[in-house]
């Protein structure tokens, strides 16, 4: 695909050629391609509907999780999450060493544990991952979905942007079952926190209550940034600086 330079960008189709704004910046592309009845249909593309198949259960499998985490995600995710996820999870699904070529899936390839090490660390916001603004050891029990935060300080442990004054520290443990295409999510407490403040505090952060079911288990932690004005605490620039990551997948 090309793409358009120049001061005047051409957005709609001329001739056989179509043009397009994307994430990307202006591009241009030529019609054209195979029909969909013989992509469906001819032997020659066996391996390509496979692959198609396998690729359209992984975007199912994002589109769950995502779901899973919509009133997280709203403030604390870039804008190619879903592209990013997708990548990862067809990782995933290559650990499926039981289903036949094109039906290798989400759900099958998480039980292996090489599967789950993929997903560990991953951040849904790419431009403020956890590891770089938390920068104190912090851990969680998987029996319990407690995370631990020791003699955290917060005007030293936590790399705040500029502008803002007050950061929450908040956990959650999500259930997935991507074979079922179903999840339930317990979230902790929330600790909000002045970015400015220099006491040593421990920080506990447990849900209520555990998740069940026979899915997959994920301990997910996030900071969220804010900016205080006349006792109001507003989100910084919507969510930009905000980070939210997986911790652990059992």
């Amino acid at each position: 695909m090309a793409r358009q330079t120049g001061i005047i960008k051409i957005k709609g189709t001329i001739g056989d050629l179509s043009f397009l704004k994307t994430q990307d910046g202006h591009l241009v592309r030529e019609k054209g391609g195979i029909s969909a009845k013989r992509m469906r249909s001819d032997p020659a593309f066996r391996r390509t509907r496979e692959n198609g198949s396998e690729f359209g259960m992984a975007t199912a499998a994002g589109k769950l999780l995502r779901r899973a985490l919509h009133q997280h995600l709203q403030q604390s995710a870039d804008n190619r999450i879903t592209s990013r996820l997708v990548q990862l999870l067809m990782q995933v699904k290559n650990y499926d060493s039981v289903s036949v070529r094109g039906q290798r899936n989400v759900g099958t390839g998480i039980l292996e544990p090489a599967a789950k090490e993929i997903l560990k660390g991953f951040n849904f916001n790419n431009r403020s991952s956890l590891n770089m603004v938390l920068v104190k050891p912090f851990s969680v029990d998987e029996l319990t979905g407690t995370f631990e935060i020791p003699s955290l300080v917060p005007i030293n442990d936590i790399k705040s942007p500029e502008g803002a004054t007050h950061v929450s520290i908040s956990g959650l443990v999500a259930h997935i079952d991507f074979g079922l295409g179903i999840f339930s999510v317990e979230n902790t407490a929330v600790v909000n926190l002045s970015v400015n403040d220099s006491l040593s505090q421990n920080i506990t952060l447990s849900p209520l209550a555990m998740p069940s079911g026979n899915g997959s288990m994920f301990y997910i932690l996030g900071l969220r940034f804010y900016q205080e004005v006349n006792q109001v605490q507003y989100v910084l620039a919507n969510g930009v600086y905000n980070a939210l990551s997986v911790v652990a997948v059992s």
